[in-house]
């Protein structure tokens, strides 16, 4: 089964023209799909299977929107199954769980692009920001999640643990790009700070721990570096690497019952 996501994955790049950001979401939805439920096959997906690995996320206390990205990755895939002649679990089997529609302004991703790669330098300060934003988009962390990262963080595998509102522990997953962003970053930190992210003076002194209110400044000095005219709070970061995901590789149907729509114009 590996094989197969690892030959999926490569279809979506080469035949679909999918983004490097849309590969790494689904490989990363299906990885811990394989290591949850320890499916070796195709034919190992059954409607079973999927119901207990729905029922594992959904007592993680994982928000619904998270546990429709796992389902849409699964469905997909299994669609790119079928296309290659497979008999596998019909996707539309598969519903995807009910959302709440939220009027949540995400960036397009034009503009995502264009805010990634807004820092520009290898100073301390730049580093820190393209880290930041780098590390926003690919784990979804909530804003006080990400302020109080620590230093130690072990980037070598590309996901950590993170403890978030009522204790609850989940895994976040890191971009190559992030990864890439994090160790640059710290390769330039000389203090003695223990947390991952730290604030600066303007002369480039380190401070400190970074503040929430920092990290929601250094967002909107950004977006408009990037010619991003509506106003851009980290929040927006936590459920735009999700655009990439339903825009770019998620059938119509997988959108529109996301987001609650009954009909989705589309260009």
């Amino acid at each position: 089964l590996e094989k197969l996501v690892s030959e999926y994955l490569e279809y979506l790049e080469i035949e679909r023209g999918r983004s490097r950001k849309t590969q790494e979401n689904y490989g990363r939805y299906l990885k811990v799909f394989i290591r949850e439920t320890n499916v070796r096959t195709a034919r190992g997906i059954t409607e079973d299977v999927v119901r207990k690995f729905r029922l594992m996320l959904a007592r993680k206390d994982l928000k619904k929107v998270t546990q429709s990205y796992y389902v849409i990755a699964i469905r997909n895939f299994l669609k790119y199954l079928i296309r290659r002649g497979m008999e596998v679990l019909p996707p539309e089997r598969l519903e995807l769980p009910k959302v709440t529609r939220r009027d949540i302004e995400v960036l397009s991703y034009s503009e995502l692009e264009r805010l990634l790669s807004s820092p520009k330098g290898n100073g301390l300060r730049a580093l820190r920001d393209r880290a930041i934003l780098e590390t926003f988009f690919s784990t979804g962390l909530r804003l006080s999640e990400l302020c109080a990262l620590p230093r130690t963080l072990d980037l070598s595998r590309g996901e950590f643990s993170v403890r978030g509102k009522g204790e609850k522990i989940r895994v976040v997953f890191l971009s190559e790009r992030a990864k890439k962003a994090l160790k640059e970053y710290l390769a330039e930190r000389t203090d003695i700070e223990e947390v991952l992210f730290v604030s600066l003076s303007r002369a480039g002194k380190v401070l400190g721990p970074i503040t929430p209110r920092a990290v929601e400044r250094l967002v909107e000095f950004h977006a408009r570096s990037a010619g991003i005219a509506k106003r851009v709070h980290p929040h927006e970061l936590r459920h735009s690497f999700a655009t990439d995901l339903l825009v770019n590789g998620a059938d119509l149907r997988s959108v529109q019952e996301l987001l609650g729509h009954a009909n989705v114009a589309t260009t």
